[in-house]
């Protein structure tokens, strides 16, 4: 019976029937050690009954470094449905539990690497099998004490619980938020319920029952007192401290109920105690090993019987040891002496098969340096990274202070602080770096803490700081493999491993060439002049032909330094380039990433869709998920740019949800911004100013840059100012924009004429004569006839009237000749309003008319309204515009609707977009009546 939870009954009420209902939710339970979550939980699980399937699992302390302990626990009984999954997520699911390597099928794609991707899999394959498990019946997936929950497991919940749709799916989670080494602050993006302390009311009925209604009042006042209407307290500390004495009233609340649980725990026979102790040690409370360990050290099965008759523990019917609260395990823990958790830990290793767990029970007992038992954990520190979870870091840095030998204890510390960057823990990484750079000399080895410290620096968004960084990490590497003065200290990933500290081999030029990459990116964000020095050293490198990295390191400046006004050889086609470095063994897609990206710096964008689309379905039948938000960022770039708004916007829709899911902060950041655009060209205007906010508020942790995506927010806002007639908000933030320290992104650089434009409206144009010059130059170089009929546009528009009709005309010819319909139309709309001005509107209906059509058929509504104003002025009525179902469907419904078109199943389907079956059910059935149809049979016909 629970007291005073109707609001929270109610809550979980709600969840249980939209489950009922066929719909999925989430919900998450806070509140302070004590306070009802976990009876809460139980509570769900009684008032769902048998019309649902219930799943637990419970975070334990001592497995937060396991990665995806939590997880196969929840999901053990679905193993046998794991055949119904992709191949690439039950593999990763299969790779997550120790089922299998990862290793392809023979006649599929190879396993991606491991990392971001492996762990994006890992969260598909657990919605896919909750919605499996959900097929019969709802299904109830309950986890406490999230607190505990180790990260990759709750990361891919936390994946899964974002796209459960239709389902039928309830997961309700408890995490503690006060109390206890660790409280857990981190938002979740789940909805949350505060669970409060009990009303005095409630909390003395509590009471009563617990104590009897004999209970002095003075006593009953004191604790009352005491307990702060924490139900844990209510019902332990009268147990403890009788209905005389006094407890620790000084101490936190949690403090003074570990102290109950002492007391309780204390009264039990030696060898109760001790039992209860090896459970508790025990991650998992499996009898099978809970039971050969005790017996280790003398103590048999009949010794758990006090501990449940008191009702401290259950023994549930899958054979796993239940305490009756979390703090109770918590409590015989902090209890135990040194030396006796020391020889539990030995003892429960000795229970378990040989694997990770035993390997994390034997370093937990280490009290000496033990080479044998560095070497296992650095084992599984490997194994956690090709399974793509977080907890590598932890092995490796265990591992080192394990290690006897000095050098081999800094090469562990070198790939601990490599892992925790790769996990996201940039302070601890950093710490690592350092500890393990004042313990050598190597220049090597110092190149590649620079390496780890420069991706910190990155991520928090200190691009001139990565970029020196890397830029002198680079030059050291660079420079030992020319003087041979290279010992090998670190773990790099092509040309040098951390591995080679021991043998003495230099990093290649290659490794530098990754290197510069990364400066690259970060030289992105800090203006022209690092990118220039970055690409110059890049040219210099002594990088073999037959080097996979050698296309794209002669590519990337022959692709970017004309854009920046500097000479640069002639710039192959990125299809030499591709092919040139997969014939040397490049990795596809993940090599390619930065070659798709730079082919629209010089306006390639015609290869950007080819290579871009080529890109995204490899990456997709690989699981290589962690690369597509980049690549398909790019190609939704280039979609848009040809004026296919609808194809940009299912791109970047899609793109976005995956970098939500990954962590991307910057591909959040960017996609945010561009969706923010394309809302911008059909004049949706709270979602472009929400976006646009997104945008820029999205920044990695500690970060003091601008986002990302400021310059395409920039730029959205922009254009939003300029289609609803403020030329002069548009004006400001263009010419911030154009000649600013971004200039030289491809946003900047297409937001050229759009300034010149807003600033000609003004009366201004003074204020876009350098930007024009700039883009003037980059239409040179860029030589395609779309760009120049840009340049034209701007020019018809800045010069004087005689000489604005010859350069529309070119600039209308040259458009015929490239199917960008948008700009063909703006151009077309700006022709006609001039010829209206100069009284020539015979002149004039034709270009408005064409212009109203495509802008119509874009849905691109601002530039509609302004196209009809000017026709009427004409003279000549304009036509209304045409109703069309497609713009009432949402991008999802769109995407699932041309695959099943298509002749896809749902389950095809499903696995191409990382849903599950019935989500594409429940999203087709909510767009056949949009369409006028009524099954799918009929979708070839209306799209």
């Amino acid at each position: 019976m629970l007291y005073g939870r109707e609001h929270e009954q109610a809550a979980v009420d709600d969840l249980l029937a939209q489950a009922r209902d066929g719909r999925s939710g989430a919900l998450l339970l806070r509140g302070e050690a004590g306070i009802g979550k976990t009876a809460l939980l139980d509570d769900a699980v009684e008032r769902a009954g048998k019309a649902f399937r219930v799943i637990r699992a419970a975070g334990v302390e001592y497995e937060a470094e396991l990665p995806f302990a939590g997880l196969s626990l929840l999901l053990a009984s679905g193993l046998d449905r794991l055949d119904v999954l992709p191949g690439p997520q039950r593999r990763a699911l299969e790779t997550a539990f120790g089922l299998g390597d990862g290793s392809a099928e023979p006649g599929t794609a190879p396993a991606p690497a491991a990392g971001a991707a492996d762990r994006l899999l890992v969260g598909l394959a657990t919605l896919g099998l909750l919605a499996e498990l959900a097929a019969e019946r709802p299904l109830l997936c309950v986890i406490d004490d999230v607190q505990w929950l180790d990260k990759a497991s709750l990361d891919a919940l936390l994946l899964a619980a974002r796209r459960l749709q239709a389902e039928g799916v309830a997961l309700l989670l408890a995490a503690r938020t006060e109390g206890g080494a660790a409280p857990f602050d981190r938002r979740l993006g789940l909805p949350e319920l505060r669970v409060a302390a009990l009303a005095e009311a409630d909390a003395t009925r509590v009471l009563t029952e617990r104590a009897g209604p004999d209970l002095p009042a003075a006593v009953r006042d004191r604790l009352l007192a005491e307990a702060a209407g924490n139900p844990l307290a209510l019902t332990e500390l009268p147990v403890a401290s009788g209905p005389q004495a006094h407890t620790a009233a000084g101490l936190p609340l949690t403090s003074r109920l570990l102290i109950a649980f002492h007391g309780q725990v204390t009264g039990l026979p030696p060898a109760t105690q001790t039992l209860l102790l090896v459970a508790a040690a025990e991650e998992s409370g499996e009898l099978d090993v809970v039971l050969p360990a005790a017996a280790a050290l003398g103590i048999g099965a009949e010794h758990l019987t006090p501990a449940e008759e008191t009702g401290l523990v259950t023994v549930a019917p899958d054979r796993r040891i239940a305490f009756r609260h979390p703090l109770l395990r918590s409590a015989i823990l902090q209890r135990a002496p040194h030396h006796q958790r020391l020889t539990v830990h030995r003892t429960i290793a000795e229970a378990l098969p040989e694997g990770d767990r035993r390997t994390w029970h034997l370093a937990l007992a280490a009290t000496a340096p033990d080479a044998a038992l560095a070497d296992a954990l650095e084992r599984t520190a490997v194994r956690t990274g090709r399974r793509g979870g977080h907890g590598g870091a932890a092995a490796y840095e265990r591992a080192a202070r394990l290690t006897p030998d000095r050098d081999g204890a800094t090469r562990r510390l070198v790939l601990a602080a490599e892992a925790a960057t790769e996990e996201g823990e940039l302070a601890r990484a950093e710490a690592l770096a350092d500890e393990a750079a004042a313990r050598t000399d190597s220049p090597l080895a110092h190149a590649l803490l620079d390496h780890v410290r420069a991706t910190a620096h990155f991520w928090r968004g200190s691009y001139p700081t990565a970029y020196r960084l890397l830029l002198d990490a680079a030059l050291a590497v660079d420079h030992s493999t020319a003087d041979g003065t290279a010992d090998g200290t670190a773990d790099g990933t092509a040309g040098g491993t951390a591995d080679d500290t021991e043998g003495g081999t230099a990093i290649e030029p290659a490794h530098a060439a990754r290197m510069l990459f990364q400066a690259f990116h970060a030289a992105w964000y800090a203006g022209e002049e690092p990118v220039a020095d970055v690409l110059d050293r890049l040219a210099a490198l002594p990088l073999a032909a037959d080097d996979p990295v050698a296309p794209l390191a002669r590519y990337l400046p022959a692709a970017v330094l004309p854009a920046l006004g500097r000479p640069a050889a002639a710039l192959p086609a990125a299809r030499e380039a591709v092919e040139a470095a997969r014939r040397a063994g490049a990795e596809s897609p993940a090599d390619l990433v930065q070659l798709c990206g730079a082919t629209l710096i010089l306006g390639r964008d015609e290869e950007t869709v080819d290579l871009g689309g080529e890109l995204v379905a490899e990456a997709r039948a690989k699981g290589a998920l962690g690369v597509m938000p980049t690549l398909q960022f790019f190609l939704a770039e280039a979609e848009l740019f040809h004026g296919r708004h609808a194809d940009a916007e299912l791109t970047a829709t899609e793109a976005l949800a995956l970098a939500q899911d990954t962590g991307q902060h910057q591909w959040v950041s960017q996609l945010s911004a561009l969706l923010a655009y394309l809302a911008a060209l059909d004049g949706r205007t709270d979602r472009c100013t929400d976006l646009a906010a997104t945008s820029l508020a999205t920044t990695g942790p500690q970060t003091a840059a601008p986002a990302a995506g400021h310059p395409w927010a920039q730029w959205a806002l922009a254009l939003h100012d300029l289609g609803q007639g403020r030329a002069a908000g548009a004006a400001d933030r263009l010419h911030t924009l154009t000649t600013g320290p971004h200039r030289h992104h491809v946003s900047a650089t297409r937001a050229v004429p759009d300034l010149v434009e807003a600033t000609v409206r003004l009366g201004t144009p003074d204020r876009a004569a350098e930007p024009y010059e700039r883009f003037a130059r980059w239409t040179a170089a860029a030589d395609r006839p779309w760009a120049e009929a840009l340049r034209l546009r701007c020019q018809a528009l800045l010069g004087p009237d005689e000489l604005a009709e010859p350069a529309y005309l070119a600039a209308l010819d040259l458009h015929a000749t490239a199917h960008r319909p948008f700009e063909h139309a703006r151009t077309a709309l700006l022709y006609g309003e001039w010829l209206r001005r100069t009284r020539r509107r015979t002149d004039a209906r034709p270009h408005l008319t064409a212009a109203l059509e495509t802008f119509d058929r874009l849905a691109a509504h601002p530039w509609s309204t302004r196209a009809r104003t000017e026709l009427s002025a004409t003279g000549t009525p304009a036509p209304q515009a045409p109703l069309t179902p497609l713009n009432s469907l949402t991008p999802q419904e769109l995407q699932i609707a041309r695959l099943a078109a298509q002749g896809l199943t749902n389950r095809d389907i499903a696995a191409q977009l990382f849903l599950s079956p019935r989500t594409v059910a429940h999203h087709l059935y909510k767009a056949y009546p949009k369409l006028g149809i009524t099954s799918r049979t009929a979708l070839p016909t209306v799209l």
